[in-house]
């Protein structure tokens, strides 16, 4: 692969906001070519929904119940039985009971990035990250890979979009581009899609940008003496391309169409729930029917859309006990995750998705199988809370042509670290670019013009082909 060329240090920053460093699409192609040729499925209708539940689930209380563990470990609540023999939920989550036919569960998922950060980093990129904490990537995230992978279909959508509450964006969750540029970045929804005031403003004109045509083009124009210097690299073939759909985007009847939950009827609204959480996941589906390749729903805070705050309650998933109560915040989070979750699934499988589309549901961790009390910092008592456990996690899949009805992995008797089948984020992601048709032996080029392979480990997870 060839190196860079060297740029007058403004236009290289300049270059990084449009997308510096990588293939060029003709080089891309050639790739996804010889991955063909290799015996590997490239199918550009697939797409991923990947639900990210920030702060770190507690994999003990939910998909790997222990309750058989002492007190202190196995926690307040009881596993129930599920439609398939060996898969037990935790009894708040009775729907998941219901469809375990239609996922899988991983139990035994480990890494050693305890801070958020470092867990967020090393989650959402499958690369170990440069430093353990902070959400700001030294390596792409997958969403940002895919992005570049495939920039050269044009659907009258951005191929990944991030709808993350709270308005809270950018490297937040990890899911910056690094080297690749802030062009393969996500489009970003922010906002709550069951409220009535619900609006997308990444799809209207920013207020300094004129609806008159000739300013449009005169912002394209304002990128031309750097776009001719990258060209001549070779390393963006496809610049303008780019540009031109990010500003047709603007006034997209797809786009706005895909977004609208106004069409969908009163039945489908409901079985995802009227809450934030609910109607984020019906937009993934509509999103990624109409064509997204890649859409994140992170489901971070219950306590909007109507759901009254609990005081021992916390905003994401994080449950220390200085936090919140975590058997008290479960009460309220579970069963509106278990609704918002297995809707999402079940409409994927009814719509005849379910080969095309692959459901991914996972946090940076675990939690500490070990309780922890203390005194929590709003309710002033003490009370029950989990710390981060990055040597234990869960996750589930499902849809993406994948065999579900099964567990992969287990942990010991008490939840601490994998007893068998021993994986890391490197084996997901391995596992997503296969149904992607993504080569993971695909390398970009670093700011310093080293070509930097997207996965550096890892194969696809066998149980699940």
């Amino acid at each position: 692969m060839r190196s860079l060329p060297k740029l007058a240090r403004r236009d290289f920053l300049a270059a990084g906001v449009l997308g510096l460093g990588g293939m060029s699409l003709s080089e891309l192609l050639r790739a996804r070519a010889a991955a063909q040729a290799n015996g590997s499925r490239v199918d550009e209708e697939t797409s991923v929904i990947f639900v990210w539940l920030p702060g770190g689930p507690p994999h003990i209380d939910m998909y790997d119940m222990k309750p058989e563990a002492p007190e202190e470990f196995r926690g307040a609540f009881r596993p129930i039985r599920s439609n398939v023999p060996g898969i037990d939920v935790c009894e708040l989550m009775p729907r998941h009971a219901t469809i375990a036919d239609k996922y899988a569960v991983i139990r035994s998922v480990s890494h050693s990035f305890a801070d958020h950060g470092g867990g967020h980093k090393r989650m959402m990129t499958g690369r170990i990250p440069a430093t353990p904490v902070d959400t700001v990537n030294d390596a792409p995230a997958t969403t940002t890979i895919v992005a570049k992978c495939r920039e050269h279909l044009d659907r009258g959508l951005p191929n990944t979009v991030s709808l993350n509450p709270g308005g809270r964006i950018g490297d937040t969750f990890a899911q910056g581009a690094a080297y690749l540029g802030s062009s393969y970045t996500p489009l970003y929804v922010q906002g709550d899609p069951a409220a009535a005031n619900f609006a997308l403003p990444a799809l209207t004109p920013h207020p300094q940008m004129s609806a008159n045509n000739a300013e449009r083009q005169q912002l394209l124009r304002s990128f031309d003496t750097i776009n001719r210097k990258i060209d001549a690299s070779g390393q963006m073939d496809s610049m303008d391309r780019f540009l031109q759909r990010s500003v047709s985007l603007l006034t997209s009847d797809r786009a706005r169409r895909a977004f609208d939950l106004s069409s969908e009827s009163n039945a489908v609204r409901d079985r995802y729930g009227r809450h934030c959480w609910g109607q984020r996941a019906l937009m993934a589906r509509r999103l990624v029917e109409a064509g997204v390749s890649f859409v994140t729903v992170v489901m971070e805070n219950p306590y909007q859309s109507g759901v009254p705050s609990l005081k021992q309650g916390t905003y994401n998933w994080d449950s220390h006990a200085v936090n919140c109560h975590i058997w008290d915040d479960l009460e309220v989070r579970l069963p509106i995750y278990d609704q918002a979750v297995t809707a999402l699934i079940e409409d994927v499988y009814q719509r005849g998705m379910d080969k095309k589309t692959l459901i991914v549901v996972t946090g940076e961790f675990g939690r500490t199988p070990r309780m922890e009390r203390s005194v929590g910092t709003q309710t002033g008592v003490m009370q029950p809370g989990r710390d981060h456990w990055p040597q234990a996690m869960s996750m589930i899949l499902a849809g993406g042509g994948i065999r579900t009805g099964q567990v992969i992995g287990s942990t010991n008797s008490r939840g601490e670290h994998p007893k068998d089948r021993p994986l890391k984020p490197e084996h997901l992601w391995a596992t997503v670019y296969r149904h992607l048709g993504i080569d993971p032996n695909i390398s970009f080029l670093d700011t310093q013009g080293r070509p930097m392979p997207i996965l550096t480990d890892g194969e696809p997870i066998a149980e699940l082909l």
